[in-house]
């Protein structure tokens, strides 16, 4: 609960820093710090990689990679100059939506997933792509945030197998996305 407050709190304090979408510069590094300083792609990823987990199988290859892959899209569209309706709408609502996969703690079915994933992803990609005519190294850049997803993907799928390790792992995946969808909601009314 504290933990939950003090997000919460950061964000009322600093709310433009929930967005990564206003970057300076363009190398390898600055694409791998935009998903993890972006809250709302952070909490997304990590969800996307738990969730993979959860469902097991060939889902936890398949469904980040679908993420990563729609998101390459995503980004091609947005550099391209093809424009979709409500990009940070789209961003905001797989927070919540991912966050409330989460919480209700049940497997879904792996088709059912690649499809939210797949949907969520190209707004997140697009969010890249229409940044990245404007920075030095855009080549670099997409590295960088595909390896910075990528990696917050696995990060998410060992959050899922190790919460299996600990009785109450499954309620606290449950709870945290319940707080996850909590953060949407905040950035979607703030």
């Amino acid at each position: 609960m504290k933990t939950t407050l003090f997000v919460l709190t950061s964000l009322l304090l600093f709310p433009a820093s929930s967005f990564a979408h206003s970057v300076g510069g363009g190398g390898i590094i600055a694409g791998l710090s935009h998903p993890v300083l972006g809250l709302d792609h952070l909490l997304a990823m990590v969800c996307v990689g738990i969730l993979s987990a959860q469902i097991g199988g060939r889902a936890i290859w398949t469904i980040p990679m679908t993420f990563v892959g729609v998101m390459l899209i995503g980004g091609l569209l947005g550099m391209s100059g093809v424009a979709l309706m409500s990009v940070e709408l789209g961003i905001t609502l797989s927070v919540i939506v991912l966050g409330l996969a989460l919480a209700v703690g049940k497997k879904f079915p792996t088709g059912t997933a690649l499809l939210f994933v797949g949907f969520f992803a190209l707004f997140h990609g697009h969010a890249h792509g229409t940044e990245m005519p404007t920075l030095v190294r855009p080549a670099l850049y997409a590295l960088g945030f595909v390896s910075g997803t990528a990696l917050i993907h696995l990060g998410g799928v060992l959050i899922g197998f190790l919460s299996n390790r600990f009785a109450r792992g499954p309620q606290l995946l449950r709870l945290g996305g319940v707080g996850v969808a909590g953060v949407g909601l905040f950035l979607l009314i703030g």
